[in-house]
């Protein structure tokens, strides 16, 4: 079972067959890839630990994720977070870490093994996360920038623990980063960083623009980019993570990034669901009658523990309970970075097989149950809301989330969403002199638009909340352009057991998506693919026999596609 086709074959035929099952119950594929891993390694139908497949490919995956995460972040739009997701990483890791370590002590752990033990359990998987962000389509949210936020403060402490733990070679071998591990890392920090600052304002926007007028040659050289940087940030000593993400970081503000996203999204897929599957096999079933009440308490702890330091530090913020909830949610469970953890400490004899065996098993199940109620954060948001009102701070807003009142405004749109379609829209309203009020979870764009002195509201349309705020029995008319089919139902659901009757549109990705809108009393229904055929037949048929639409259309397009965004601003 060496070959490895035939370990492809069987990994991505398990993934098929329990990712149809998977889907069927409405939960996320990497479930599906979870429980793969786990019957290889419970079955043994071949050795992961000797696998070609899960050895290298799966760290393809987590590079091409964060390249991608890095391009849709601007660093700007989190810098009026940085006390918040400061204080919530460095706290949380360490309470967790004191706290975890007494459990472990408690339930007979040796004290050195203890320490490593409470280490493991407070760090939370970037690759997780950020998947199931960009699944939900809710990585420009206020509460996906803090969990990212917070995940790669998380990243870079795991990589200075490492160091701490074991110091690796000098690098031209001058002996100074044996000598002086920590300053030799902070030099090295300086250097990661500051090149991609200046490489992305002086030398990228050339390179890219050189080969932009050949899409193959876009696509190979953004690879190239990003495993350059990758290799640079490993030869430095820190992780592929944060080398992905500086790439794509560097690439944020380039007009070509949708493009390069285009391409890498399907690569990323079949990477990421193999190092699911590889997650799943370091479960080793030998060791399971021993460790199974163990595995319980850890999960437990960290599905429990973990999200209420989080909702008490991010409440003392003024956020709002629906944005700490959702960012306490996103980060309950063990990282893989654990695993790694551990595994460094078996090898220098401090951590157990079992303890090894047990945080493996606590992270494949954690990552299990978390996604789970991830997907169901809405239903579990309603049910909570009332507790969750203890934790936020009464008297004191977040400035991204102090809501302004527009009580006094009659027979105005709801635009949801000012991004791409949705930014047409609301400059369109504008135009026509039509009263609107936008809302947008993106902070960035809140800003703009109240730049533009445009009523809007920052927030997310899955807090009841905000709709209150919206003034909807006021409303002429809704219009969605969310992606996500659950909150456009949601939004549908609310409006119906409010009694509102007014015209609303919503956005659909497919014609069962559509159709399932319709159904639930949506009264025009979006599909970008049908709603393209229709614009340039109408073109067309308007434009054809003159041809004057098409005159100068190279330029203006081009203008058009220079922006980051085709959103507003």
């Amino acid at each position: 079972m060496n070959n490895i086709f035939i370990q492809l074959a069987i990994i991505l035929g398990l993934c098929s067959v329990l990712g149809y099952g998977v889907v069927r119950f409405k939960l996320p594929l990497l479930i599906a890839y979870l429980l793969g891993g786990l019957m290889i390694a419970s079955t043994a139908v071949f050795d992961p630990r000797a696998s070609e497949v899960l050895h290298f490919l799966p760290e393809i995956g987590i590079a091409f994720v964060l390249f991608l995460i890095g391009m849709e972040l601007d660093l700007r739009e989190i810098k009026s977070l940085g006390k918040p997701i400061l204080l919530a990483g460095t706290l949380q890791i360490t309470i967790t870490t004191i706290l975890g370590a007494t459990l472990a002590k408690v339930l007979g752990f040796g004290p050195v093994e203890s320490w490593y033990l409470g280490v493991g359990l407070a760090f939370s998987s970037t690759i997780l996360v950020v998947k199931l962000l960009m699944d939900k389509k809710d990585e420009g949210a206020l509460y996906g920038k803090l969990a990212v936020g917070i995940l790669i403060l998380e990243d870079v402490l795991a990589v200075l623990l490492l160091v701490v733990l074991s110091v690796s070679s000098s690098i031209l071998g001058l002996g100074f980063q044996q000598t002086f591990p920590i300053l030799a890392l902070a030099f090295k920090a300086i250097l990661l960083f500051g090149l991609v600052f200046i490489l992305s304002k002086f030398v990228l926007p050339s390179v890219f623009r050189a080969v932009s007028k050949q899409k193959e040659l876009l696509f190979i050289t953004a690879l190239a980019w990003c495993f350059i940087y990758i290799s640079f940030a490993i030869f430095l000593g820190f992780s592929v993570v944060i080398g992905a993400f500086l790439a794509g970081i560097a690439l944020a503000n380039s007009p070509f990034h949708y493009q390069i996203q285009g391409r890498i999204k399907p690569l990323r897929e079949f990477f990421v669901a193999l190092f699911f599957v590889y997650l799943g096999t370091q479960v080793d079933f030998s060791e399971i009658g021993k460790i199974y009440p163990l595995t319980i308490l850890f999960t437990g702890y960290t599905l429990f523990l973990k999200p209420t330091i989080f909702l008490l530090i991010l409440g003392i913020f003024g956020f709002r309970k629906h944005t700490i909830f959702q960012t306490a949610l996103s980060l309950t469970h063990i990282s893989e970075f654990s695993l790694i953890l551990l595994l460094v400490g078996f090898k220098l004899g401090f951590v157990s097989q079992p303890a090894l065996t047990t945080i493996a098993l606590s992270t494949v199940l954690s990552m299990i149950v978390a996604s789970v109620m991830i997907t169901h954060s809405p239903k579990l948001y309603k049910r909570l809301s009332r507790i969750l009102g203890f934790f936020e701070r009464k008297n004191y807003k977040h400035a991204l989330e102090s809501w302004r009142h527009y009580q006094n405004m009659e027979g105005f749109v709801i635009v949801i969403g000012a991004r791409k379609v949705g930014g047409e829209i609301v400059k369109l309203l504008k135009r026509e002199k039509i009263s609107q009020i936008v809302l947008d979870f993106n902070p960035y764009q809140v800003d703009i638009l109240m730049k533009e002195q445009i009523p809007v509201l920052y927030g997310d349309m899955g807090d009841p909340e905000v709709l209150d705020k919206l003034n909807l029995h006021s409303a002429r008319m809704v219009i969605s352009t969310s992606a996500s089919e659950e909150d456009n139902k949601l939004l549908l659901e609310e409006l119906r057991s409010r009694h509102i009757n007014i015209p609303v549109i919503v956005r659909a990705e497919t014609v069962d998506e559509a159709i399932g809108l319709y159904k639930a009393g949506a009264d025009f229904v979006i599909i970008p693919e049908i709603l393209a055929g229709d614009f340039l037949v109408e073109k067309l048929r308007d434009h054809l026999p003159s041809g004057s639409f098409f005159k100068n259309r190279a330029e203006i397009e081009l203008e058009k596609l220079s922006h980051k965004t085709l959103s507003w601003g």
